[in-house]
């Protein structure tokens, strides 16, 4: 199987933690997502960082349309590939 990827870009800490946390009840994910913060091109102010949900899929089965949909919850959105 491929090592398939899916990143899901929140606003904030607290917003990916929770999204992090949902996603287990919503998509049945066994594997706890990894949360990375992703600091914006010339700042260096955490305020100004985006949070990145990082999660496998091996088996290609979540729905990136709908995981597009599960991160606009957090006023986030899922990067393409």
């Amino acid at each position: 199987m491929s090592d398939v990827r899916h990143v899901l870009v929140l606003p904030d800490r607290d917003a990916a933690k929770e999204a992090a946390e949902a996603l287990g009840e919503r998509f049945g994910i066994d594997e706890e997502p990894r949360l990375v913060r992703d600091a914006l091109a010339g700042e260096d102010d955490a305020e100004d960082a985006q949070w990145l949900v990082v999660l496998r899929d091996e088996g290609r089965r979540l729905d990136p349309g709908a995981l597009d949909e599960f991160a606009g919850e957090w006023d986030g959105w899922r990067e393409e590939p």
